[in-house]
């Protein structure tokens, strides 16, 4: 999938100077990192992909559609997956959680039931699928909101630093889940070992775009960036 980032900046309403700043990027890789210190612009830069921010300035279009005029079309094509996983749950059981999302598909209560089944299973949940959805540890409510996000089949994954509030093993749990999927992923992450297998890697510092290069290169001129 294209994505094409055309003379964007963003200034949020009552302020002034814009977090993000005069970026200009195409973007069509499999993987896709964006790192940048706090503050840089990277995850108000990261909900443009979807529509949840749209720009003050510029165009994002994605596969082709304007974000500012087809929002819900390229929300259908691009799922967003929160830092807190608690914000993206929104049912009382993990498989309604799963079962939310598939709401005005046109399918069938069987149909719906084999795809929760099979995507919980998919994500380590399935003996979890009457379980209070809030009441699940980190790592197994990151999954929840992964497999509620991926269950409606989107073809490009935005996350938003999906292992920050996660322990070790579960960070590894989740850079394993994102590696074999076959949606296109871009990901924002403080974790540069995260993408150091990806195609591509974007810096933002100071609300710009400052460097755009292979994984070892970005990553290099990040952490010199912060020294």
């Amino acid at each position: 999938m294209l994505i094409e980032v055309d003379g964007v900046s963003h200034v949020y309403p009552g302020g002034v100077e814009p977090v993000v700043r005069d970026v200009v990027v195409r973007l069509d890789e499999h993987r896709i990192g964006i790192v940048g210190a706090n503050g840089s612009g990277k995850s108000t830069f990261a909900r443009m992909l979807n529509g949840l921010v749209v720009p003050s300035a510029g165009t994002v279009t994605v596969d082709g559609l304007d974000t500012r005029g087809h929002g819900r079309e390229v929300r259908k094509r691009v799922g967003f997956c929160f830092t807190n996983p608690d914000t993206q749950i929104v049912m009382p059981t993990v498989r309604e959680d799963v079962a939310f999302g598939l709401r005005r598909r046109g399918l069938t209560k069987e149909e719906v039931a084999a795809r929760v089944d099979e995507a919980l299973a998919r994500h380590g949940l399935g003996g979890l699928a009457d379980h209070p959805a809030h009441l699940l540890s980190g790592g197994q409510k990151q999954l929840l909101a992964l497999a509620s996000i991926l269950v409606t089949g989107p073809e490009l994954l935005v996350m938003d630093e999906p292992t920050t509030l996660l322990d070790l093993r579960n960070t590894r749990r989740v850079a394993d889940l994102v590696t074999e999927l076959p949606q296109q992923v871009v990901l924002v992450t403080h974790d540069l070992d995260l993408v150091a297998g990806f195609d591509r890697v974007l810096v933002f510092d100071r609300a710009r775009l400052v460097h755009d290069g292979p994984p070892d290169e970005a990553v290099a001129f990040y952490r010199e960036l912060m020294a």
